[in-house]
């Protein structure tokens, strides 16, 4: 159309008129002279308008896909600190369960020797008063420990208390080359003493030179007088080596401890001796021998050999 003087009056004109339906409509409320016709005009555009809708509305999905991953993220992020909390405390729990199982076996012992111990928890290592295998211990004076007394865990000897503080207590490990105790042979009266090497086996002086060892025979301490610093029975470990009799006065062993004493956690401080000596019957049981299997071999003759018979008639 070109702009002329007749569609400029039309426009205008058209112009009125919506205004003059607008009023007229806002005026009639749902009485309205036009309601009949924007009823109309809502079922012949209503489906252009759903299908229009239905375009959009994966955008809008995607929108609130991404606003929800944000939040799905942030779940995740919370779920996996609620799982690395999980994972904290069940591993608290694998150490509670070590230390009660430890706990566990040091009452044994101290049941079965009659020992009366005071339980402590190491709390460091090393060089505390100038020795090189020494632990420190949670309990000290106002918990009624002494100097030398003996300290012992779940599977054995572990030392002797050096210093004591109120709170606190020094153990010279038996593993130092400065400790000593004396020893007996398990199921005899063969005496000696046993001396640590650091992270080697225990060195062991038989007063008898002539005492008959074996490797896998077992040791317990011999005790002292008035029980300090170790009471007897206390488990001290195994034969591993044996040196070869010289006719020398003494002879000289080699044992594996039973403590481990790079793992030390859990020990016990012997505040009260046994009444009786246990001599044997703290020992851990022997361990059962593996049966060898044996095999039997049987030849069968073989159908081609000739008999022996039959060798003669064909001579």
């Amino acid at each position: 159309m070109r702009d002329t003087r007749e569609s400029r009056l039309l426009l205008v004109l058209l112009i009125a008129i919506a205004f003059a339906l607008i009023t007229v409509d806002i005026r009639g409320g749902e009485d309205s002279p036009v309601d009949g016709a924007r009823q109309g005009a809502a079922t012949v555009f209503g489906p252009i308008e759903s299908g229009v809708s239905a375009a959009v509305d994966p955008v809008g999905n995607a929108v609130s896909a991404i606003r929800d991953s944000g939040e799905r993220h942030d779940r995740i992020a919370l779920l996996e600190e609620e799982n690395a909390a999980l994972k904290a405390r069940l591993g608290s729990d694998d150490r509670s369960r070590s230390r009660l199982k430890q706990l566990d076996k040091m009452l044994k012992i101290a049941g079965q020797g009659q020992y009366g111990i005071k339980g402590a928890q190491v709390i460091a290592i090393g060089a505390a008063q100038g020795f090189s295998w020494t632990i420190t211990i949670d309990v000290g004076a106002k918990d009624g420990i002494k100097r030398d007394m003996t300290v012992l865990n779940g599977e054995g000897l572990v030392g002797r208390v050096t210093t004591v503080g109120p709170d606190t207590a020094t153990v010279l490990l038996a593993s130092d080359p400065d400790f000593t105790v004396g020893t007996r042979m398990e199921s005899g009266d063969e005496l000696g003493f046993a001396s640590g090497q650091g992270d080697r086996p225990l060195r062991v002086e038989l007063l008898n030179g002539k005492a008959e060892v074996k490797k896998g025979d077992r040791l317990v301490t011999f005790g002292s007088q008035a029980d300090r610093p170790f009471v007897p029975g206390v488990p001290v470990g195994v034969v591993s080596r044996v040196d070869p009799s010289g006719g020398g006065l003494t002879r000289t062993l080699y044992v594996t401890p039973y403590a481990a004493f790079t793992k030390l956690d859990i020990v016990g401080v012997v505040v009260e001796a046994p009444k009786k000596n246990p001599r044997d019957t703290v020992l851990p049981p022997k361990p059962k021998p593996t049966p060898r299997p044996t095999v039997t071999v049987t030849v069968t003759p073989s159908a081609e050999a000739p008999v022996d018979g039959q060798n003669q008639q064909e001579q």
